[in-house]
């Protein structure tokens, strides 16, 4: 393992430029008497650097540097996406492509080649990066601080996380870093990061730590680290590191309208990368648990509609057939507030703690559902590959005229079953059209979508669904809940009574 005691850390140093105070006589022609006058003191010289910084990072970059690696990856062209087959395209729209392409159409799809940075956390080989640098990779060679290059094969990834881990099959013995699992960083803190942004190798960047926990984009299992150290394309999946040069985070993204550096990079936490790479260094793939539902976050709408008194835990909005849910018996509309006896706070919070426990184990879940509260117990599946959960998903139920909060509703046709790929008795009605502005509109319905329930109770026709809507207003409600199958999935959706006239 690199030694890393010779580093040494130097606080902060102020250099500050003396000035000696200088008197000077000067005789006053018309008094005829000395005075003294002081020359101004000069202001302290700007400190080199803020206080509390090294001196110089060269100490721990240069014991660092020899674990970080350089990934050159080679792909088949349907992976990288490569140029369009312009085959049968309209010749309006051909020749605007074949613009983009010098003139001419791309005469064969072009193999995927990209650039990206990892390091090694062991003697034997062993490299971590993220999953989108190797994705569809069909040739990984890895390059080394002092020009060595090496052939390394994918042990496995995880796309959820982004994070991925190699190996090179050779008897040598490597120099690597470790994975710190016990942080105690703060925003503030110095940070470097050493990678092959745009295939320059072997950079090094220095920072701090800007936020601690962001959740961005649709990234469940990971709250990122934020950085303003410079980050760009082609450090994915390098190092950041602290001051003692220990591994805090593994670089993943950028936020940039540019493409280039405006100082917000983000990095999974060690602590995260440490348990995935554990996973995948035993078979090849992370294994978390799974209940086999969909759910979503309890909004101040959905919590007035079903009558609950705070806003918060997970509305389940459908049910995988045969799968753990629905074996233990939970149905929609539950609403989970706690798991195992711990509180629920929102959907990322129950994806995250059904993620963190095993399969095969029997977990307690505090449910509400009609007002009441429940328990239930179910035993946890293994979490089927992203494309069995979309096949899962596909062939789940759908959404199909009269006019209600703004959108005018059609009957669930046998050709929009087909088209739906829904069973021939699934109920449902079709949003035909939309007002601009309307209640409907505000809760994000669009034309096209369909919805199953309102008031927990199926909808077969456009009268079914206004009964439902009378129903909700003599018993006094508020809000009315929808289940309506979109283009993303099944959602639950709460329109306010008050906005039907």
């Amino acid at each position: 393992m690199i030694s890393v005691d010779r580093m040494r850390r130097l606080g902060g140093v102020s250099l500050i430029a003396l000035s000696a105070l200088a008197a000077v006589v000067m005789i006053d022609p018309l008094a005829g008497t000395a005075s003294a006058q002081n020359t101004e003191v000069q202001p302290p010289f700007a400190a080199a650097v803020p206080n509390g910084a090294p001196m110089s990072f060269a100490d721990l970059i240069e014991s660092v540097s020899p674990a970080v690696v350089t990934i050159q990856v080679q792909g088949s062209p349907a992976e990288a996406g490569a140029g369009p087959d312009l085959e049968g395209v309209p010749p309006q729209f051909r020749e605007w492509l074949e613009r983009q392409f010098g003139g001419q159409a791309p005469s064969q799809p072009q193999p995927r080649q990209s650039l990206g940075s990892g390091f090694f956390i062991s003697a034997e080989g062993h490299i971590v990066t993220n999953h989108h640098v190797v994705r569809g990779a069909d040739q990984i060679t890895i390059g080394l601080s002092d020009g060595t290059e090496y052939e390394a094969r994918i042990i496995g990834t995880d796309e959820q996380t982004d994070l991925a881990l190699l190996k090179i099959d050779e008897d040598v013995e490597f120099p690597f870093v470790s994975l710190d699992t016990e942080h105690d960083y703060r925003v503030g803190d110095w940070v470097v990061a050493v990678g092959n942004p745009f295939g320059l190798g072997g950079t090094a960047t220095a920072g701090i730590i800007s936020a601690i926990g962001r959740p961005i984009g649709n990234s469940t299992y990971n709250d990122f680290i934020q950085v303003d150290a410079p980050i760009n394309r082609g450090n994915s999946g390098g190092p950041t590191f602290d001051l003692n040069g220990h591994v805090i985070g593994v670089n993943s993204q950028i936020f940039s309208p540019s493409g280039g550096n405006v100082g917000i990079g983000f990095a999974i936490p060690s602590d995260v990368a440490a348990r995935i790479i554990a996973d995948l260094m035993d078979d090849g793939r992370v294994a978390r648990g799974w209940l086999g539902v969909s759910i979503q976050n309890v909004t101040d709408d959905i919590a007035q509609a079903l009558d609950l008194e705070e806003t918060r835990g997970a509305i389940v909005s459908s049910i995988v057939s045969g799968g753990p849910a629905d074996r233990a018996g939970f149905e929609r509309e539950d609403v989970v507030l706690q798991v195992n006896g711990e509180d629920v706070e929102s959907s990322r919070d129950l994806t995250r703690r059904i993620a963190d426990i095993s399969a095969g184990e029997t977990v307690r879940f505090r449910i509400i559902r009609e007002g009441r509260e429940r328990n239930l117990r179910a035993t946890l599946g293994d979490r089927p590959s992203e494309e069995d959960l979309n096949a899962m998903q596909s062939g789940a139920e759908a959404p199909a005229e009269v006019s209600y909060f703004g959108m005018s509703l059609v009957e669930l046709g046998e050709e929009d079953r087909q088209v739906r790929g829904l069973a021939e008795d699934t109920p449902g009605v079709v949003v035909d059209n939309l007002e601009r502005g309307s209640e409907a509109a505000r809760k994000g319905l669009t034309t096209g979508d369909v919805i199953l329930e309102a008031g927990g109770d199926p909808v077969a026709s456009p009268d079914a669904f206004g009964a439902a809507v009378e129903e909700a207003r003599a018993d006094g409600r508020s809000a009315i809940l929808l289940l309506v199958e979109t283009r993303g999935g099944q959602r639950y959706v709460a329109l306010q009574l008050d906005a039907e006239e």
